[in-house]
């Protein structure tokens, strides 16, 4: 493009956000929602509209070129973020959201899957349907231990070998989704992406244990019920026909030692929520506490240990890569940048853009809708990455968490588990899901195709979340008390 092209088209671009949506206060008042229009949010929409799309409908582009697609959504926020307003908010604002939030959110999904890539299961089991049960039982505890990308990394293998000799064996890897790289997760913020954001912005450690514990006992309950009723229809169906490439041999687990440096993560995330130095190093405007830095270097440590401390042989067997975490690493750069000017929107509440978001989760006395805050943010976390539509309805509900763990606990949960729970609708509601179909397929399973899952998840997940719905979130539920 020739420069006075290019030249034309960013002062457009600026022209567009600062101009017609910002308005004339916007300058003196720094990142007030208030000012700002909606079109603020379209380089957010914009990503997370590639993400969904990308690895479905145009897969070699997007393997390519998915950190360039972020890289240009964020730069349609950076660059006119400065220069629509002062230098120092918007640096502060930018900063903030890369340092104090990105930053050691990526450390932990960084080190959570070094970790867990040493950690094998070895040999093989018939896939009866009691083991399978059970595997995904294990899987679902493991799920909110090292997290549901490292739980799905340590048995959606051996789960597929088990059953590789069943005629048929679709259903195991789409209930492992279910459970194990989604509902699972749903107890502690190591569990899934949206609640260590969570606990980033001030939610307890523990309370997603203590107020999560019931609906995830249901959810996970009922789904593996249903599994084991189907998975023995089947097995009884199809009779012992095949020959099984993968004959029975003792199981063992190697790379135990890594639970050592699990420990360690949760040690460093414990630190950071009950430690308060009262030091603070100031950063481009600013304060990183202490306590928050010496937590991101424990856990970065623990996950640079795990590559020389396990077994290259264990991590080969994982089939480990780091393919996954550069993709993570890469778009939720982009996300976090592009995510600053619709959480300043959203902080406006009624009085900003966003206001009929806000009337449609409010009912006409102000009071939070439960019941639009599950099913908004659960059917958006379907087809967006989970974590920031857990974010974006956070903020709309308040955005304190001291309020939202207390006369508001029932709303953060219908976020917490909306977004967790119903990130299992789709292949790319959360990141390991499309990783075990990359896998299951890899391995010879004929898993459904994006459609065909959805109607998997159309016919087993919405009546089980309509449940839900009733006996936590709507008015009067029986089992709604926190």
């Amino acid at each position: 493009m020739h420069p006075i092209s290019k030249a034309a088209a960013l002062a457009a671009v600026t022209a567009l956000f600062s101009v017609g949506l910002a308005g004339p206060a916007a300058a003196a008042e720094g990142l007030a929602g208030g000012t700002m229009g909606l079109a603020w949010g379209l380089p957010f929409c914009g990503l997370l509209l590639s993400i969904a799309t990308g690895p479905v409908f145009y897969p070699h582009l997007w393997e390519h070129h998915y950190g360039k697609i972020a890289a240009f959504w964020a730069a349609l926020v950076v660059v006119p973020l400065f220069l629509s307003f002062p230098f120092a908010p918007a640096l502060t604002a930018l900063a903030h959201a890369l340092l104090a939030e990105y930053l050691p959110f990526i450390i932990l999904i960084f080190a959570l899957y070094a970790i867990a890539g040493g950690i094998v299961v070895t040999g093989n089991i018939h896939g009866a349907p009691g083991v399978n049960t059970l595997i995904l039982a294990i899987g679902a505890v493991l799920a909110s231990l090292v997290g549901t990308t490292g739980a799905s990394m340590i048995l959606i293998r051996p789960i597929i070998r088990a059953n590789d000799d069943r005629v048929h064996n679709v259903h195991v890897v789409v209930f492992f989704i279910f459970i194990v790289s989604n509902c699972g997760g749903a107890l502690t913020p190591l569990g899934d992406p949206p609640l260590f954001v969570g606990f980033l912005k001030g939610v307890d450690f523990f309370w997603t244990t203590r107020a999560l514990a019931t609906e995830t006992i249901f959810v996970v309950g009922v789904l593996l019920a249903l599994f084991a009723a189907l998975d023995a229809v089947l097995y009884a169906r199809e009779g012992r026909t095949r020959p099984d490439p993968t004959p029975d041999s003792r199981v063992g687990v190697r790379g135990l030692g890594m639970l050592g440096l699990i420990a360690l993560v949760v040690a460093a995330i414990l630190l950071r929520a009950s430690w308060r130095s009262g030091i603070a190093v100031p950063v481009a405007g600013i304060h990183l506490a202490l306590e928050d830095i010496v937590s991101n270097l424990v856990m970065l440590g623990a996950g640079l240990a795990s590559l020389r401390l396990a077994s290259p042989e264990n991590r080969r067997l994982n089939g480990f890569n780091w393919g996954p975490v550069i993709e993570v690493a890469k778009l939720f750069a982009g996300i976090f940048v592009c995510i600053v000017p619709v959480l300043a929107i959203l902080a406006a509440g009624r009085g900003g853009a966003a206001a009929p978001l806000v009337a449609l989760v409010s009912r006409a006395d102000g009071t939070p809708d439960n019941v639009m805050y599950f099913w908004l943010t659960g059917l958006l976390s379907s087809f967006l990455d989970n974590a920031p539509t857990y974010l974006v309805f956070f903020e709309l509900a308040g955005g304190d968490p001291a309020r939202l763990m207390g006369p508001l606990a029932t709303t953060l949960a219908a976020i917490s588990t909306g977004a967790v729970f119903m990130g299992a609708n789709s292949y790319i509601g959360n990141a390991p899901n499309f990783m075990v179909y990359a896998i299951a397929k890899s391995m010879g399973v004929r898993m459904p195709s994006f459609f065909g899952y959805m109607a998997w998840s159309a016919c087993i997940l919405l009546p089980l979340f309509g449940l839900v719905t009733l006996l936590f979130f709507a008015s009067g539920a029986p089992l709604a008390g926190r």
